[in-house]
């Protein structure tokens, strides 16, 4: 048996999530499957009542996919309850080249990434640095306030 491996986000609003996330890591709003013009049309063909998805006018993907094929889907579920604390898992963006690579080459990827993003909406929190550490990484939060690193 193969076990592949989806990565699910709890949301208010997959429409303000999914932009951001599809830039943050180069993936594309996954299509609705055959036969449907939105995922929304999809989820009430299969008994998903209608208030569970939110908004009605929005036709925005729900989910996005790796254009390569290589990484997880990504599933945005609406939920009723609003973030209140910390992740208990969180994404790591790696961006920076790895160990081979310089620190200093490192952190300026780093830094970039997190302008980027921040510049797409991301909050920035903390920078992870610390002297004789060969180590680098910003925490950022997404639009609804979910924890990712950079490093």
């Amino acid at each position: 048996m193969t076990t592949t491996l989806q990565i699910s986000i709890d949301c208010a609003d997959p429409a303000v999530l999914v932009p951001f996330w599809a830039t943050a890591l180069g993936y594309r709003e996954e299509e609705p499957p055959a036969g449907f013009a939105t995922w929304r049309a999809y989820w009430i063909s299969i008994g998903v009542p209608e208030d569970e998805l939110g908004d009605p006018s929005n036709s925005c993907a729900d989910s996005l996919v790796d254009p390569t094929g290589a990484g997880p889907r990504i599933f945005f579920q609406i939920v009723p309850e609003t973030k209140t604390i910390k992740n208990r898992l969180h994404l790591d963006l790696k961006v920076g080249g790895g160990r081979d690579v310089p620190l200093e080459t490192r952190t300026a990827r780093v830094n970039a990434e997190a302008e980027r993003l921040v510049a797409a909406g991301a909050t920035k929190i903390r920078v992870l640095s610390q002297d004789g550490l060969d180590h680098y990484g910003v925490t950022l939060q997404d639009p609804e306030g979910n924890e990712f690193c950079i490093a």
